[in-house]
């Protein structure tokens, strides 16, 4: 008796789930590539404030005119200000960041839900065609059985 192939009907909905995990990766992975430009945006500013704090403190020291010092204290504003920024940006990232990487672990949880499907009712199929190969067994060896028997 030849046991037919096995076929899972939902194949197509395993490929869409595979499809999806994949997509989900690369989500992740652009927004770690994102979250990394951020942390380097944010190196930046911190340190463009700290050198407009010291280039401040230099005006402070070398007793510029009033206006300099005006000027110097809007810039470390605006310094802080951008660092600020992109520190605020940077925790934006770090939220889209654990989003992408929820939706990744949903993504791969489904595609394994649809796996386990799958090698259950493969094992199942191979069960169902091995009992139906141990009956005909079964049955030959009835038969041989009852020939001897009728001979003997």
């Amino acid at each position: 008796m030849e046991t037919p192939s096995f076929t899972f009907r939902l194949e197509r909905v395993k490929t869409l789930r595979e499809r999806a995990e994949q997509r989900a990766q690369e989500d992740l992975a652009n927004e770690l590539r994102l979250r990394l430009r951020g942390e380097a945006m944010l190196r930046e500013a911190t340190y463009a404030a700290s050198a407009a704090t010291q280039a401040g403190r230099d005006k402070v020291l070398a007793r510029s005119s009033g206006m300099d010092l005006i000027a110097a204290q809007a810039y470390m504003e605006r310094a802080e200000r951008n660092r600020r920024e992109a520190a605020l940006e940077l925790d934006r990232q770090d939220a889209e960041v654990a989003a992408r990487r929820d939706a990744l672990q949903a993504a791969a949880r489904d595609r394994q839900v649809m796996e386990k499907l799958e090698e259950r009712q493969r094992a199942d199929h191979n069960r169902e065609w091995a009992r139906r190969a141990q009956g005909a067994l079964d049955e030959i060896a009835l038969g041989v059985h009852r020939r001897g028997a009728a001979t003997a």
